[in-house]
């Protein structure tokens, strides 16, 4: 049976990449960039002034002028100024304009007293040297480097950096149609009457609710029911219609598990059916004749949840075209023991230790169906295979929810 880390990698290897489309930078946050963002022009694009006050040549207050001119008035959004020829001129500039032209420090406000026309700088000014108060040309970024990579998924740094080097559109990966399918006969719609021998639909909801908190916000949610007639007219409007399948439970060894053989009949390729781990052992991954990847997770809800972060979230940000983001490492808080040969997927709490290093500490649910257990959890870390116990600070995989 296969490791997680061999059932992801075929998956990376059976995913496609998703299609690019252009977007307008007005609705760009939260897709994933893939052409590089360039700086038009250098950055600052001029040398530009910090503070409000009077641009002037540090040469002057080095010769001995204590007493400056003022010859104009430089307000940011407008054109620079020439500072007058003679040592004592100087220019009223305010934070964000254009450095005068000339002129090489600024004197604030604070380190000057004026009457009409006419600046007297204090002592301190006196040393100012030249660049004082002044953010210069290209001391950011130089025309024409790298902003943001492709692959990065946008956020506000990313959207502002767009808009100041002219990015009114950018190509973006497109957003997948996303399909979640709940199985079984004993599910109901949340608003039902409930029988006894009946449960509410959750996952289906779980799922689509992390996947929208993760960036995708196209999905939709389905119920099958265990019979044959109505699971093969739904994959087949599924596989016709969506990019990605989700499906929950169904995918076991019981008589009424129809999945498998009938995801096979409709021409889905299955990649594996089984991994070494725990929760959920019987995850079944394969891909549609038009590249849909189907992950069919255990139904059991823990187990459903925990797939969908190890395996599912990582494999659409790799289709949207981002790269494998790195495992942040946490040292467990204390030590656990694991019996079977299974790698185990551990809820965690995270907390801070002395040396305000990142702990994990475990909080395991009660069963596989216990959802509500992982309320007040942030995440699971991802433990080898047992049996074997691994001491408090052992450093471990963590996987965060969304």
């Amino acid at each position: 049976m296969l490791t997680p880390a061999e059932a992801q990698r075929l998956i990376l290897e059976n995913v496609a990449l998703f299609h690019r489309e252009d977007c307008p930078l007005t609705a760009a946050h939260g897709r994933v960039l893939r052409t590089e963002i360039r700086a038009d022009r250098d950055l600052p694009p001029f040398d530009r002034v910090t503070m409000d006050g009077f641009a002037t040549r540090a040469a002057s207050l080095a010769g001995g002028t204590r007493v400056l001119r003022v010859t104009g008035l430089q307000a940011a959004g407008m054109r620079a100024f020439k500072v007058g020829a003679g040592a004592d001129a100087c220019v009223e500039v305010m934070t964000g304009a254009v450095m005068a032209e000339g002129a090489d420090c600024v004197i604030p406000y604070e380190e000057t007293k004026r009457d009409g026309m006419l600046v007297t700088v204090s002592e301190a000014a006196a040393t100012f040297t030249a660049g004082h108060a002044v953010h210069r040309r290209g001391s950011d970024h130089a025309a024409g480097e790298v902003m943001v990579r492709p692959g990065t998924r946008l956020g506000g740094r990313d959207i502002a950096v767009a808009a100041a080097c002219g990015y009114g559109n950018l190509v973006v990966s497109q957003l997948p149609r996303i399909a979640v399918v709940a199985t079984g006969d004993e599910l109901v719609e949340v608003e039902a009457a409930v029988a006894t021998h009946q449960v509410r639909r959750s996952n289906d909801h779980a799922l689509r609710a992390a996947l929208m908190t993760a960036g995708y916000p196209q999905v939709a949610r389905f119920h099958l029911r265990d019979v044959r007639h109505e699971i093969e007219h739904l994959l087949w409007h599924i596989l016709a219609e969506f990019d990605v399948m989700v499906i929950s439970g169904g995918v076991s060894k019981g008589k009424f598990d129809f999945l498998p053989e009938e995801l096979d009949r409709q021409g889905v390729r299955k990649i594996f059916h089984g991994v070494a781990q725990r929760p959920g052992k019987p995850f079944w991954f394969g891909v549609s004749a038009r590249q849909t990847p189907v992950f069919a997770l255990p139904g059991n809800p823990v187990s459903a949840y925990t797939c969908l972060h190890r395996y599912v979230l990582p494999a659409l940000a790799y289709a949207s075209g981002q790269g494998a983001a790195p495992l942040r490492p946490v040292a467990l808080g204390s030590a656990v023991t694991i019996k079977p040969a299974l790698a185990h997927f551990l809820p965690v709490r995270l907390a801070s230790g002395e040396r305000a290093e990142l702990r994990a500490m475990p909080d395991p649910t009660n069963t596989s169906g216990d959802f509500a257990g992982l309320l007040g959890t942030d995440g699971f870390v991802e433990l080898p295979a047992g049996p074997q116990t691994f001491p408090a600070g052992t450093v471990v995989p963590f996987w965060p929810w969304v």
